[in-house]
This record gives structure tokens, sequence and C-alpha cells, in this order.
């Protein structure tokens, strides 16, 4: 019963703009999936899957962390059928256990007791060198088993998964700048999916996705810049 007043309330709290924005992506990637005569339904609702959890990231809301860990499950199956390995062990060995870290970091941390809403952080000095550094030696060891599964296009795959753990940090630490890293990524996945389009234009979609979750990924910095300057007015320790 709490679940669904939870989704009831989610939904609620979704603006007139957010709607439109979140319509209008769903549409557009359905309207390529369909121009581009495909026929892999598991990579349409993976990309509408996606966007909607992004709208609901954008939100602060821990919805968006339980739809990135259904879409993380099935994007990675959609990457092994085009051998981008280095994207399956991306979302399986770092994003959705990332995001799963996030669902517990997320509902712990709420803003005033507001379940849809987390207190937005700010990230200390410190932390940054700490990320970078974790990100560098990941993403190094990730290029050497990349390389000996044959990763396709590999050098944006291994600056995906560069991006992806920068972004999967600042998510986990609350911090507006996880939108920023996700929109790197999207401009990195756009590429790789691009090159994997020329190859089969079944894969279009997914290209209409990322440049869907760019545009997403953009209005959630945003959203929770203008979120954590109200949570401040409010003074509520984050």
């Amino acid at each position: 019963m709490k679940f669904f007043r939870f989704l009831k309330d989610s939904f609620r709290s979704l603006t007139p703009f957010e709607w439109v924005l979140w319509i209008g992506s769903l549409a557009a990637i359905a309207v390529s999936f369909f121009a581009a005569r495909g026929t892999d339904y598991l990579t349409l609702s993976a990309s509408l899957l996606g966007a909607t959890s992004l709208i609901f990231l954008a939100k602060g809301n821990v919805l968006g962390q339980f739809l990135v860990i259904a879409f993380g499950i099935l994007y990675a199956i959609v990457s092994y059928s085009f051998a981008y390995y280095g994207e399956m062990i991306t979302y399986l060995g770092m994003t959705l256990p990332s995001a799963i870290v996030s669902v517990i970091v997320w509902l712990k941390n709420s803003f005033r007791g507001n379940h849809t809403e987390i207190a937005i952080n700010a990230l200390r000095k410190r932390e940054y060198p700490v990320i970078f550094a974790l990100a560098a030696a990941v993403t190094v060891a990730f290029y050497f088993i990349l390389r000996a599964l044959g990763t396709s296009n590999l050098i944006f795959s291994t600056l995906s998964v560069l991006t992806s753990f920068i972004a999967s940090a600042f998510a986990i630490r609350r911090s507006p700048l996880y939108a920023l890293a996700y929109a790197l990524n999207d401009v990195v996945l756009i590429v790789l999916w691009i090159l994997a389009t020329i190859e089969s234009l079944s894969y279009l979609p997914v290209v209409v996705c990322f440049a869907v979750f760019l545009i997403n990924d953009f209005y959630g910095f945003l959203s929770w810049t203008r979120i954590r300057r109200r949570q401040q007015t409010e003074h509520e320790p984050l």
C-alpha cells in the first residue's frame, strides 16, 4: 500500500514541463524505433525505461534509482548483443551496484521526511581528488580487461567507463554534478551507438535514446541546482 502511495506521489510531483519532457522523450524514442523498422523490443523497452528513470532522478526521487536498476539489466543485454562488453560490464558491475547503494543512501537522506525528494548534498573539496583517482584506476584496469575481451570501439568504451564511474560516485554522494557527468557519458554513448548504427540500423533508437538522455541530464542538473537552493533557504542540514 505504501509503495502505491509512493508511486502516486511521485507522479503527482511532476510539473507540467516535466510531463511534456517525459512524454516527448518517450515519443522521440518510439518514433525512431518504428521509423527504423525495429524489431528488437528489448532495446525499445530499455530506452523507454531509461528515459523514465531520468525524469525522476531529476526530481531527486529515489524511484529514479529503482528504474536505473531495471534499465541497467536490460541495457547490459542489448550491449552484449553488439559485443560492447565495456557497456555490459560497466552496467552490471558498476552502474547497477551503485544504483543499489544510491537507493539505500537516498532513502536514508530524504528531505524533511519527504520520500519523493532527497536532501541535495555539497561535496567537500577533499572528496574530488579521491573520486577522480579511483575513477582513473578503475578506467585503466577496465581498458586492459576490455581489450582482452575484444571489445568493439575500445577507446570510446573505456571513456564510457570513466564517465560512468564519476557519475555514479556523484549520484551516491547526492551531488548535482552527477547529471553533468552523465551528460558527458551520454555524448560518449551517442558516438558508440552511431558506430553500431552504421552497421545495423536497428540500433538507431539507442542513439536517439542517449540524445534524449543528454537533454534530460542537462535538465537534471538545473533541477537539482534549483532544489538545492530551495532546500538551503529552508535551512535543511545536509
